[in-house]
């Protein structure tokens, strides 16, 4: 008789185990999932704009994105085919408020442009690189400076 209360005690514990697999911290928090254009619109950037953040984000960005962008965002680099010219926003095929920027970075564009939510594991670095992008923008375009705190 001892069999019958062990044996269910381990189907309970082979159950428990797979849904802790099927079911990780990531997938609870939706990082695995792919944000709606309608998504990233409706985001607003939890780092202020500030030169402390576009100096972080442009570590991030030096990192990351010149291979494509150049060191100067223009994209003036002939190595990847429709690489944006960061300088000009109106010309991007995916929108530019801060949210759309954060979904290209993280989600990626088709084949154009990779996810990067791998290589770049805290989302605030991803901010961080927003804010530095919207910095290379025309200067009437640029969001209002905040102080660094």
């Amino acid at each position: 008789m001892a069999i019958a209360p062990l044996s269910a005690c381990m189907t309970r514990l082979f159950l428990l185990l797979g849904l802790v697999f099927l079911v990780s911290p990531a997938t609870l928090r939706g990082q695995d999932t792919k944000l709606t254009l309608e998504e990233a619109k409706k985001l607003k950037n939890p780092v202020p704009y500030s030169r402390k953040s576009i100096k972080q984000g442009h570590g991030v960005f030096m990192r990351y994105c010149t291979s494509c962008h150049g060191n100067d965002g223009k994209a003036t680099v002939d190595v990847v085919a429709d690489a944006s010219d960061l300088t000009a926003p109106k010309t991007w095929k995916n929108g530019f408020s801060e949210g759309e920027i954060f979904r290209s970075i993280r989600d990626g564009q088709g084949a154009s442009m990779p996810s990067f939510k791998s290589q770049i594991a805290q989302e605030e670095d991803m901010w961080h690189l927003v804010n530095f992008i919207m910095s290379l923008w025309p200067e009437d375009m640029r969001p209002p400076l905040h102080e660094d705190k």
